[in-house]
């Protein structure tokens, strides 16, 4: 969904190897998220992540939003994000995303709470 790879911010190693990406994506609402965070395991717990996130929220405007499964909630808190997921002024994309996990949380197919986490400063 939406995967611009002119959006998307990479880290790479000392042979120039992709060891892990992320983006920020605009929505049709205006929304903004940050998305697409990915590492490779063998580069997890070496902030990796964290150098991607912390360059890609450098020049960003605020509201920002992310989506993540909720064991990653506390990871993303140390950013600054805080849980919205029942925020009543999500914006719309936000809204029918959550909604949906919902359902799918009801109906067996999730087996984690889906978090939509916002950062205004």
């Amino acid at each position: 969904m939406s995967l611009d790879w002119r959006r998307f911010t990479i880290a790479v190693d000392a042979n120039d190897r992709l060891v892990g990406c992320g983006q920020i994506k605009t929505h049709q609402d205006g929304s903004l998220e940050l998305a697409s965070i990915a590492v490779l395991p063998d580069w997890r717990k070496q902030g990796v992540a964290r150098a991607i996130i912390l360059h890609l929220l450098e020049s960003q405007p605020r509201p920002l939003y992310l989506t993540c499964r909720g064991r990653l909630g506390p990871f993303y808190e140390k950013f600054g994000f805080q849980d919205a997921t029942d925020s009543a002024d999500l914006p719309p994309y936000f809204r029918r995303i959550t909604r949906v996990a919902k359902l799918f949380q009801r109906l067996g197919v999730f087996h984690e709470r889906m978090l939509v986490m916002r950062l205004d400063s």
